[in-house]
């Protein structure tokens, strides 16, 4: 381990000096580069150069498992646990940083029951949409995100970045995915009873869908567990690594977090390690 830390690392030192240093011999040293290296060894370099690869394509945000999925559906036979042990070596990790929870504003008008009960999943596109609002800050003043997700996929359907918290921000993060992703009646939409999922607007808009509206609890995350998740995901890969100089960034690394990197490249665990967008459910194989 140590002389294969030399022959990584060791450029620009002198190897006495290494060699004192880590508590080896010259000699032994020596006689380690004479050897050939060994079918493993070289195993392990290629894939090491891989994994790599692989998790700069990732943002730097992929840890052991996520990179092992995608290796495999590369063709790469690896484990991940051969592949968590050759990231140590290469001293490389998931850069993520630890997000926080926000939650809506209360008030509104309409009532409706839970009609989820914390059973985040669909068997088929246009099924079950979530919900809700959380804010980005940037130098020029905060952003309010609004962003609707399909249980089926766990696709990021319709989203809006608006520096006012107000009934418009949502309807328009739910129109967009009403014109992207046309849905039949009886879709559930479900949200927290945040103010902005209660009003007028957003009854005329349901009725004239032919959507059914399911609100969790106030004040429970774990009612809309799916959406805490994402807004998680996102602070922690984006938000909480970057600071946003204006508006127009905040926007422009937004959109390319969600309709690039999450919605199309990114491997979620709850798809069996699939992207949203070529996600096929065990289901429908024949």
């Amino acid at each position: 381990m140590k002389y294969r830390f030399m022959d990584r690392d060791g450029s620009g030192f002198e190897v006495a000096k290494m060699a004192e240093v880590l508590g080896v011999s010259r000699s032994g040293y020596y006689a380690h580069r004479r050897r050939p290296r060994s079918a493993r060894t070289l195993e392990d370099e290629k894939l090491g150069t891989l994994i790599r690869l692989a998790w700069r394509k990732s943002r730097e945000l992929y840890g052991a498992p996520r990179l092992t999925a995608e290796l495999r559906c590369q063709g790469q036979r690896c484990g991940k646990n051969r592949v968590a042990r050759l990231m140590r070596q290469a001293g490389i990790k998931s850069q993520t940083k630890k997000a926080f929870r926000v939650t809506t504003k209360s008030g509104g008008v309409l009532e409706a029951d839970d009609l989820v009960r914390r059973r985040f999943q669909a068997d088929r596109p246009g099924e079950i949409w979530v919900s809700d609002i959380t804010y980005i800050r940037t130098r020029e003043g905060w952003l309010y995100l609004a962003a609707v997700l399909d249980l089926h996929n766990r696709a990021v359907v319709g989203w809006s970045l608006e520096p006012r918290l107000g009934d418009e921000l949502v309807l328009a993060a739910v129109n967009q995915a009403l014109l992207k992703h046309p849905v039949k009646k009886g879709l559930v939409f479900h949200a927290d009873r945040g103010g902005q999922y209660r009003g007028h607007g957003m009854e005329y808009l349901l009725i004239r869908h032919g959507i059914r509206l399911s609100l969790g609890r106030r004040g429970d995350c774990y009612d809309n567990a799916a959406m805490e998740s994402f807004f998680s995901t996102l602070k922690s890969e984006l938000v909480n690594r970057v600071e946003f100089k204006t508006e127009l960034e905040a926007r422009r690394l937004i959109y390319d977090y969600i309709e690039v990197y999450y919605n199309r490249q990114r491997r979620h665990t709850t798809l069996n390690y699939q992207t949203p967008a070529g996600y096929v459910s065990v289901e429908t194989h024949p």
